[in-house]
């Protein structure tokens, strides 16, 4: 399957966004004070957000490949006609 050079573009926008936002958002969690028990280890708060963060940033990049190669295959399709 070819995606459209709109598809890829999209995928490839998302995957920029979930690498500039969710980065951005666990400093802001980090630097919360629900996120660090009185001895400094991390608690329960900080822990489900960091899941989060890390899955985002997974599928963030896996959806940017699929862009990519979507993107690539679109250009190598039209310099070969």
């Amino acid at each position: 399957m070819i995606l459209s050079r709109r598809a890829s573009l999209f995928l490839l926008a998302f995957a920029l966004w979930s690498w500039w936002i969710w980065p951005t958002f666990l400093v802001n969690i980090s630097r919360d004070a629900r996120s660090w028990a009185a001895d400094g280890s991390p608690t329960g708060f900080f822990t489900v957000h960091l899941v989060l963060v890390i899955t985002s940033l997974v599928l963030g990049t896996v959806i940017g490949v699929m862009g990519w190669r979507g993107f690539r295959a679109i250009r190598r399709q039209t310099t070969e006609c």
